[in-house]
């Protein structure tokens, strides 16, 4: 049974049709590869959507437990090497499902304070730095048009250049999708922040 492997938030929507199919996906590598086997087995994930990247291409955005953020990081090449085989044609992507808390106001006056990685900056950044996870964001910058629209230019470690190029596209849709800002993906050709 693939739900076993779905952990659902209180409030959180059911489990869809989408989600379990990753689900199962997951547990037949576990079972199939050997090597995965130990990593996958506690793993679990809170959510997967499916999202358009433009030129009749999709992404798949795999939502996991903060606190599981790390595993999923020391297996993640290899599982998504794995998942894009089975999901052909369809770029994979690990996120780590993160809670934004409102602003206290007059209203709403909280017992405790926000922690910082409760702020919608906080959770924004931590999404641009789970996508691009093999490789690391070296430098940002936010560029605002005469007409008011900001861009935010991502600029990834030069190394790692051979291995995402193919992706960028992929990362900067899914970060519209789930954040509604639009990034740029970059390799600078000199570092010299």
């Amino acid at each position: 049974m693939a739900s076993h492997k779905i952990t659902k938030l209180a409030g959180a929507q059911p489990i869809n049709e989408f989600e379990l199919t990753v689900a199962q996906a997951l547990i037949d590598l576990e079972n199939n590869v050997a090597e995965l086997k130990s990593d996958l087995r506690p793993l679990t994930i809170t959510a997967a959507k499916e999202i358009e990247v433009g030129g009749g291409k999709k992404a798949i955005a795999i939502f996991v437990p903060v606190p599981q953020l790390k595993a999923f990081h020391k297996v993640q090449q290899r599982l998504t090497r794995e998942l894009e085989k089975k999901f052909s044609d369809r770029h994979i992507v690990f996120v780590g499902q993160r809670r934004i808390l409102a602003k206290p106001s007059r209203r709403s006056n909280p017992k405790q304070p926000r922690p910082r990685s409760r702020t919608l900056t906080a959770v924004h950044d931590a999404i641009l730095e789970d996508l691009a996870f093999p490789s690391e964001i070296i430098g940002k910058r936010t560029r605002v048009k005469v007409d008011g629209t900001k861009t935010i230019k991502a600029f990834l470690d030069p190394k790692d250049a051979t291995s995402l190029e193919y992706k960028l596209d992929t990362f900067a849709a899914v970060y519209k999708k789930l954040t509604g800002k639009a990034v740029v993906f970059e390799f600078p050709a000199s570092v010299d922040f």
